[in-house]
């Protein structure tokens, strides 16, 4: 039985873990790479395995670093099963598309540029049509009802608390007369957050194959996030001006307008118009009003409980589709919250909501997650006093504010957490979606509470799990 760690290994993006055992092949994710243009086209490009060997993939969650590559997996000769919870199917076709249309997007802009150099056309990674077929590709399973994905490895998904359908990845292998519990964390979530349920922890594993991207620090609660929330948007209102938030389409955008929508009926903040504007957004909130039984049980007791009868919606909230509604927005007077994507404010309408704002004292820029360095989100958290936003420069004039307790990951607790959750059975860790600081961070965390067979795979490297 072996373990190949083809991809965020001792990085955090392209997840690909292959498992050889009983003479078949068992991909664990298959997802997009994401770095430096030139480097991502040739890692996501090829694999270094032959796709038409493969027998099945499972994969984690529906995040373009996880699943974002099938598309191409299948264009090589893929023609097995992939599975995932049924939130996962659902939300995977939307990404998939999503994706499809950026590479398209991509290698159009690119085009144009090789053309006038007289340089020979690229063609996208994927088109839309290709996305299209790897979904009929895609399996559903309900969470905690195991299956065999190749012989001989019987799979039960678990709940991960990450995002809408995430799971931690449950292997029992039977070879050579020899039982191995294998536990593939996938992306795992926090405690107590916001409309999800709480990640499952591994039991009785014999080998965990766990993400650490934030093994070097422990996250504000989701209680601090919250009210930071509240204050800000009270404070803005207070001002007279607009809250502009950049947020992810997936997870994110929702719990920004859950936690909106409970501080609406709580009374904490008077009732005001909230915009979405974002269409993947917008489709994926979707699929969270058709799997309930993915969200909590205090989000489930207020959609029952709410005069609307969801979380996430209610009479001064407006979901953007067309860019005419987008628009408008432009010409509302008085307070409003307007969320949009990107979550980096990189790409997409976000952008003409900044450059609409940017410069009212007023206002307020809401930062809630991570950025990338070199993205407008990033220049905004670091300070820039004058930003480049479609070619012109801008002052920031608005207030800008980073709200850091809504990350669908864990910290370094909860990560510690984790692992020790199968202390007495364990053999072996390795540490995967994490870069080295954070990676090693956690592995002197696990040293210190009595586990130290802790490996940090590079990329490709291939173990042997039987001679372990």
């Amino acid at each position: 039985m072996q373990i190949g760690f083809h991809g965020a290994a001792q990085t955090v993006t392209g997840s690909r873990h292959l498992l050889t055992v009983n003479g078949h092949r068992l991909l664990l994710e298959c997802g997009l790479y994401q770095g430096r243009r030139r480097k991502t086209f040739e890692v996501n490009a090829s694999f270094p395995f032959a796709p038409n060997d493969v027998d099945a993939v499972v994969v984690s969650h529906a995040h373009i670093d996880h699943i974002g590559n099938l598309p191409n997996l299948i264009g090589q000769g893929y023609e097995g099963p992939i599975h995932a919870t049924h939130a996962t199917r659902r939300l995977t076709d939307l990404l998939l598309r999503d994706s499809a249309h950026i590479q398209e997007e991509d290698a159009e802009y690119l085009n144009r540029k090789r053309q006038r150099q007289g340089e020979e056309p690229i063609d996208p990674l994927y088109t839309s049509q290709e996305a299209a077929v790897a979904v009929r590709y895609l399996t559903g399973h309900d969470y905690d009802r195991p299956f065999e994905a190749v012989p001989g490895v019987r799979v039960t998904f678990v709940e991960a608390g990450h995002i809408l359908g995430s799971a931690g990845v449950l292997l029992e292998i039977e070879e050579q007369g020899r039982t191995t519990r294998l536990m593939f964390s996938g992306d795992i979530g926090r405690q107590q957050a916001l409309l999800l349920r709480d990640p499952v922890q591994p039991e009785q594993v014999d080998f965990l194959i766990m993400e650490c991207t934030y093994g070097d620090r422990p996250h504000h609660s989701p209680q601090q996030a919250y009210d930071e929330l509240q204050a800000s948007v009270a404070r803005t209102i207070d001002r007279g001006g607009k809250i502009i938030i950049p947020a992810f389409a997936v997870g994110r955008t929702q719990a920004l307008v859950y936690s909106l929508h409970l501080m609406f009926e709580r009374g904490e903040l008077p009732w005001l118009p909230v915009f979405v504007d974002s269409p993947l957004a917008i489709n994926v909130t979707t699929v969270f009003r058709e799997h309930p039984e993915c969200l909590d049980e205090q989000a489930q007791a207020f959609i029952q409980s709410d005069p609307h009868g969801a979380a996430f919606g209610f009479d001064d909230l407006k979901y953007t589709l067309t860019v005419q509604e987008s628009k408008e927005i432009n010409h509302l007077d008085g307070p409003a919250v307007i969320i949009s994507a990107s979550g980096m404010a990189e790409v997409g309408r976000i952008l003409h909501h900044l450059k609409n704002n940017i410069e009212d004292p007023a206002n307020t820029v809401l930062i809630n997650s991570w950025m990338a360095p070199h993205t407008l989100g990033r220049r905004l958290v670091d300070g820039e006093k004058r930003v480049r936003i479609f070619g012109k420069n801008y002052d920031v004039k608005a207030e800008v504010v980073r709200i850091g307790g809504f990350s669908a990951h864990a910290g370094q607790h909860a990560l510690v957490d984790y692992a020790l959750a199968s202390r007495e059975t364990l053999e072996r860790i390795f540490l995967v979606h994490g870069e080295a600081g954070p990676a090693q961070a956690l592995t002197e965390q696990l040293a210190g509470a009595g586990v130290d067979q802790v490996h940090y795979p590079a990329w490709d490297e291939v173990v042997d799990l039987t001679g372990s």
